[in-house]
């Protein structure tokens, strides 16, 4: 980037440094989202959830559902199906 350039383009710096948070966000987000030892914790917190009665079994059947879609999907590639 040259010096005219630079000078520029300074006033909208702090939009592009808000910018690179986001999408540094976004991309750790999505990590998260698909990473499988994540999803198996989810798996074993909704269990715990079940054992203890915090949570119906509709409830359980549902969520663990939606886990293992996201789960499968995360180690096929592809995106999981909305099964709402």
């Amino acid at each position: 980037m040259g010096l005219i350039t630079g000078l520029l383009t300074l006033p909208v710096a702090p939009v592009r440094g808000v910018v690179w948070v986001a999408e540094k966000l976004h991309d750790a987000a999505e990590r998260e989202l698909h990473d499988p030892h994540v999803l198996r914790t989810q798996l074993a917190v909704l269990n715990q959830e079940l054992e203890a009665g915090d949570i119906t079994s509709e409830e359980f059947e549902r969520e663990e559902e939606r886990l293992l879609d996201r789960l499968h999907a995360a180690r096929t590639g592809r995106e999981p199906s909305d099964r709402r």
